[in-house]
């Protein structure tokens, strides 16, 4: 049974701060973790929330409504009130409240501990005595967090979280909350920071970016390890410089990436077609947000595929990967840079909001991986040219600098890199370009299933659906449905012939997609992949919830 803790109010006030510490907390007790964020574009005001959702099974998603609501505004208390399940609690950050428990946190902390700066911690004593956890365990985790900022400051934390769990003690243990797992913490990763570390340990050397939410949470972090990585980040005047940047880097021999979102990767095409025709490995991130132009900049969507798989001016090969989980942001970051420099082509990562922000529980992540292979000749022949014709379209990649004449150019080249008008130099070349398509589509990852065997229903899922559908199919499957999902964790290029064998003959086919049109099934129908199939889709700019999808399955 799991249990989503609501922390909102208004943006500057904390909310993020209670919500973080509540996720760290919560872990160090061996629960399963996952938390979403809903916040407006603005620094101060506002309605934001923070949910934190804990369980003993893995989580995958967000919940809809929450058991425990953390008031910290009138505002909050009337408009998400009435988004608390029946039998759930309202912890109100005030004197009073009828139907709330009712705490200043502000007064409580000054009386406590010295200082109002304390209120989130008064908040995260009171939310763990209402979950009949024992605030020891938070005095624990407070210890060692503030351990640094000296005995002070440690002590007024602890007798903040533990005035705020006598506060609320005569409702201690009202919601049924998941038993502790134990002593061992388990680790918490944000989607942002997982692809910013799979950057990292790949061997990434320069990232540019001009900030755009949600896309500058992996930037940022980054930005927070570039020493211990040796790490060049760059804060480029605009997208178009961003992306030039990054070519140049990669001309270099430099393994680069750029962060942005779809108004950004818009300004980005004219780089990326020259990546394209010079060869350049570079990696572009996109972390999707509703559009059409600035839209909704701080909600999700998945509306940018088709504009990732064809942006760009004339034709070139290349890969796009959509992660579903933390763990696949990692893994899938490290893939894309080792596509990327394997066969000297643009690739593009794809995400939302929602993964971005999304923190799971998962495995350790290895912050020590081996950097990717670059695949660059070291020792280049006396007759070496970049752009020889090969089989595969893969020509042996020197880097300036060494023994080799390295030429290149944005206009069509022959070669040995100069420009040409040539019509048979020019089909040679683009031959060669396009023929590493299908070396990527040998390597390209086949979709994962998971849910019933033979299923009568399955929903076909990309990127950031793999976690609320995964949760739909949990909840069908236990109500007796046939149903089952397959998600794609690549989705450019993809095998048609491969794309049918999976998809197999159910009964009953439903693209599940957070955009309008159904931008997966559109892509899947132009490779002859797929025929008819429902639609499933959510633009509100607010993420699928397991329940909402098994919902709407089963009508």
């Amino acid at each position: 049974m799991s249990v989503t803790i609501r922390i909102a109010g208004e943006a500057g006030q904390g909310v993020q701060t209670t919500g973080g510490l509540l996720v760290e907390a919560l872990a160090g007790l061996g629960l399963s973790v996952a938390s979403t964020q809903s916040y407006m574009s603005r620094v101060r005001g506002g309605l934001n929330w923070y949910d934190v959702r804990i369980d003993s099974r893995p989580l995958y998603a967000g919940t809809r409504k929450a058991d425990l609501l953390v008031a910290l505004t009138d505002v909050a208390l009337e408009a998400l009130g009435g988004q608390v399940e029946r039998g759930g609690l309202i912890l109100y950050n005030g004197r009073q409240g009828d139907d709330a428990v009712a705490i200043d946190f502000g007064a409580v902390a000054e009386q406590a501990g010295g200082s109002k700066l304390y209120a989130n911690t008064v908040a995260a004593g009171a939310v763990f005595a209402l979950l009949g956890y024992g605030a020891d365990r938070l005095g624990s985790l407070l210890s060692a967090r503030f351990e640094k900022k000296g005995t002070e400051v440690v002590s007024a934390n602890r007798a903040c979280a533990q005035k705020g769990a006598e506060l609320a003690a005569a409702h201690a243990g009202k919601l049924q909350a998941p038993a502790p797992g134990g002593s061992v913490a388990r680790p918490v990763y944000d989607g942002a920071s997982a692809i910013g570390l799979g950057a990292a340990t790949a061997g990434v050397r320069l990232v540019t970016a001009y900030p755009m939410t949600p896309g500058t949470a992996t930037l940022t972090y980054l930005a927070g390890v570039a020493d211990e990585y040796g790490i060049v980040v760059e804060q480029a005047e605009d997208e178009i410089a961003a992306v030039n940047m990054i070519c140049g880097a990669a001309y270099a021999g430099v393994a680069a990436l750029t962060t942005t979102s779809g108004g950004g990767f818009a300004l980005m095409a004219e780089g990326l077609s020259l990546a394209g025709i010079m060869e350049l490995p570079i990696v572009v991130l996109i972390a999707q947000r509703p559009g059409p132009a600035t839209g909704l900049p701080t909600r999700t969507g998945q509306q940018d595929l088709l504009f990732a798989v064809r942006a760009g001016h004339g034709e070139f090969a290349r890969a796009i990967f959509a992660p579903g989980t933390v763990a696949q942001c990692f893994d899938l970051t490290r893939r894309a840079f080792e596509a990327a420099h394997k066969h000297q082509t643009p690739v593009v990562i794809l995400t939302d909001q929602f993964l971005q922000d999304l923190q799971q529980t998962c495995d350790v992540l290895p912050a020590d991986a081996p950097p990717i292979d670059r695949h660059i000749v070291t020792g280049p022949a006396p007759d070496y040219v970049r752009y020889a014709v090969t089989e595969s379209g893969i020509s042996p990649r020197a880097i300036p600098g060494g023994p080799a004449l390295v030429v290149c150019d944005s206009d069509e080249h022959t070669a040995d890199g100069h420009i040409t008008e040539s019509l048979d130099a020019h089909l040679a070349q683009q031959d060669k370009r396009m023929r590493k398509q299908r070396g990527m589509l040998t390597e390209c990852l086949p979709p994962q299933r998971y849910g019933v065997e033979d299923a009568e229903t399955l929903l076909l899922t990309w990127g950031s659906t793999y976690g609320p559908a995964r949760e739909a199919v949990d909840l069908l499957v236990e109500a007796g449905a046939s149903v089952a999902m397959l998600h794609f964790a690549q989705v450019w290029p993809l095998d048609a012939s491969a794309v049918r064998s999976a998809i197999g003959g159910p009964a009953r086919l439903i693209s599940v997609e957070g955009n309008q049109t159904g931008q997966f099934a559109t892509l899947l129908r132009s490779i002859g992949a797929l025929g008819d199939c429902e639609l499933l889709t959510n633009y509100s700019g607010l993420p699928f919830t397991g329940g909402e999808i098994a919902e709407r399955v089963s009508g």
